[in-house]
């Protein structure tokens, strides 16, 4: 089953393999809880109904008894969050594989080249990614990449993040952040087995924010980037982000 951050559930989540499934609805749950069908505007968006896509038969979910190894055994692609109501989607983008060179280009110059290294080392399978702008200019981008092993996943993590005093803080930044501030709303989500890594650019940051995440959930670890001309704003991405934690638990 799914865990919940519930005011940001946007609808049934479906978990089970082919043919069969016990659903985990909302039906309980108040309008104002449900992204998209909110009475007041609060700046969620409006995403389409959410589903796990089925397994092959006899594989079990990740963080489930017999599946120590914590695999996502679903096509990764199927578990990419879908663009919200109204998006333009990159059709470049728009949730098939990518390549590794089209993922480094988020960082900048000067940290591609160890990225690409701490990739390779880590037995990197696939890369899928999903990316669209929404009518206020909103720019977003999700992208999930499967290793071959949680191992592995956690070691291009920590090249991505490390400790420091107590704090999880980046070792690089996304090339269109010009600093880094944790966001405790991470605190918050909690999806048994994964953990969220999250941050925003802080004031001063120019023509525009960013603000990103990630997720490691077992043997896959998501990369959630949104950027928006005069500021990002806290609501979608913090629905953005808990959503494709969802999807991953």
């Amino acid at each position: 089953m799914l865990g919940a951050v519930a005011r940001w559930t946007a609808a049934v989540l479906v978990c089970g393999g082919v043919g069969a499934g016990t659903a985990a609805g909302i039906t309980a749950m108040e309008r104002t809880d449900v992204p998209g069908l909110a009475t007041e505007s609060d700046g969620r968006w409006e995403y389409p109904r959410l589903s796990l896509p089925p397994l092959p038969e006899g594989s079990p979910r990740p963080f489930t008894s017999g599946n120590e190894g914590e695999i996502h055994h679903a096509d990764i692609r199927r578990l990419l969050l879908p663009a919200p109501a109204g998006a333009t989607v990159d059709p470049k983008a728009d949730g098939g594989w990518t390549t590794t060179e089209a993922f480094l280009s988020l960082y900048g110059t000067d940290d591609r080249a160890g990225l690409k290294q701490a990739l390779a080392d880590s037995t990197l399978r696939h890369i899928a990614t999903r990316s669209w702008t929404m009518p206020d200019g909103t720019r977003s981008s999700v992208h999930l990449l499967r290793f071959g092993s949680v191992a592995y996943a956690e070691e291009f993590k920590d090249a991505l993040v490390a400790s420091d005093d107590g704090d999880v803080v980046p070792e690089v930044l996304p090339a269109a952040a010009q600093g880094a501030k944790m966001d405790t709303f991470g605190d918050d989500i909690d999806v048994p087995g994964t953990r969220p890594y999250v941050y925003q650019e802080p004031k001063p940051y120019g023509a525009e924010q960013t603000r990103w995440a990630y997720v490691q959930a077992g043997d896959t670890l998501a990369l959630i980037v949104q950027s928006r001309k005069g500021g990002a704003a806290a609501v979608p991405f913090q629905q953005t982000v808990t959503l494709q934690n969802q999807l991953l638990g």
